[in-house]
């Protein structure tokens, strides 16, 4: 077992731990969204974030619904929902999450079941330590097409190929955000009341969108 402790977060790592057991564990954790749980067929992360890591998760989730309203692209949010598959025994809980290219077939659903239902379009990942799993597999095989990673610095976007991420320099997904000034407004984030950073942010999508 290993065990990754900071300020930011803090991260369990366990091994051979049964399909059984993960499932166990979110049923016995109800409707709590904390700690966290990945799950990669027999390894399982436990993670409890701090109030650092949960405010830029709001705040990146904050990014991309103001984008979309001044777009005008639907997006639907489900946050940290539990997505997991047996078929594959993977499982994760992402920072938040939205759909957008699928966002009419989600929207309004109270259960995602990914036997059926798509994968998210967007993932947020906020990853302010090492993360003790890496989670692109996961994401990959479960068709998460487009991924946001911060690591307490920066906010890079990655984009599903072949089944591999690779970095880009504008959203896929969403229109007229580069990752360059999404890390930016992150970056103001943390000095900015939110009245003036949503001024901000809106202010940058207008001088950057054709909209």
């Amino acid at each position: 077992m290993d065990t990754v402790k900071s300020p930011a977060e803090q991260r369990v790592l366990l091994e051979n731990v049964a399909w059984a057991t993960y499932e166990s564990l979110l049923s016995g954790r109800g409707e709590n969204r904390v700690p966290r749980f990945t799950y990669d067929q027999g390894m399982l992360e436990i993670m409890s974030p701090s109030s650092e890591h949960e405010s830029v998760g709001y705040y990146i989730g904050l990014l991309v619904a103001l984008f979309a309203e001044e777009t005008g692209t639907d997006v639907y949010g489900v946050g940290s929902t539990t997505f997991r598959r047996t078929d594959v025994q993977r499982g994760f809980e992402p920072d938040a999450c939205f759909y957008v290219r699928n966002e009419e077939r989600i929207r309004g659903k109270s259960r995602i079941d990914l036997d059926v239902d798509p994968p998210p379009d967007l993932v947020i990942e906020v990853n302010i330590t090492n993360p003790s799993l890496n989670k692109l597999p996961i994401y990959a095989q479960m068709g998460v097409s487009e991924v946001w990673r911060y690591d307490g610095e920066e906010l890079s976007f990655l984009t599903l190929n072949n089944g591999e991420y690779s970095g880009i320099e504008s959203s896929m997904v969403l229109p007229s955000i580069t990752a360059r000034s999404a890390s930016d407004l992150v970056e103001k984030s943390k000095s900015l009341r939110l009245t003036s950073w949503l001024r901000e942010v809106r202010k940058v999508v207008r001088e950057n969108s054709n909209y």
